[in-house]
């Protein structure tokens, strides 16, 4: 395993210095998903929802939570994304339900990965649709998120043998 590096001497958090690392073309993909009620699935799949195109407003949060993922999380990088692509998928669940499978890729090319960006457009997307739908029934489930794959980089490519 190996060692943190977002500490200092002190023991204390800092920012990693990426300086010294060589830029290389880096990708990610990542998944997340919502479950909700056969009432919210009719009204998104038909446009009927007060609030607007779930799913529309759903992927520009998505985008825009990528691009800003170093203004909310402490210790990432500012990053020039070069494309942030998401899609959505529906699948019948179990006792009416319904869930929406969100897979987020984001691409750059720099000196460091765009995971964290990845995770956090997934994870918007999420809370965006609950947004959207909470005035019918808050009782929806968000998640699993994960990492389903990374390449570039110094510690190389993964790819996740487990699926939720």
């Amino acid at each position: 395993m190996a060692e943190f590096t977002h500490f200092n001497e002190e023991g204390r958090a800092k920012m990693v210095d990426v300086s010294n690392k060589p830029e290389t073309a880096r990708t990610a993909l990542a998944h997340s998903s919502i479950t909700v009620s056969k009432e919210i699935f009719d009204k998104i799949t038909h446009n009927e929802m007060k609030k607007g195109d779930v799913l529309a407003v759903a992927q520009v949060a998505g985008i825009m939570a990528a691009k800003k993922t170093w203004d909310i999380i402490p210790m990432c990088h500012p990053i020039p994304l070069t494309g942030v692509n998401i899609s959505f998928s529906w699948e019948p669940d179990q006792q009416e339900m319904y869930k929406l499978g969100i897979a987020v890729s984001v691409k750059t090319k720099g000196n460091t990965g765009v995971e964290m960006e990845a995770l956090t457009a997934a994870s918007a997307c999420a809370l965006t649709v609950y947004d959207m739908c909470k005035a019918i029934d808050k009782g929806m489930v968000i998640g699993p998120t994960y990492l389903v794959e990374k390449t570039g980089g110094k510690n190389g490519d993964f790819k996740r043998t487990n699926v939720f």
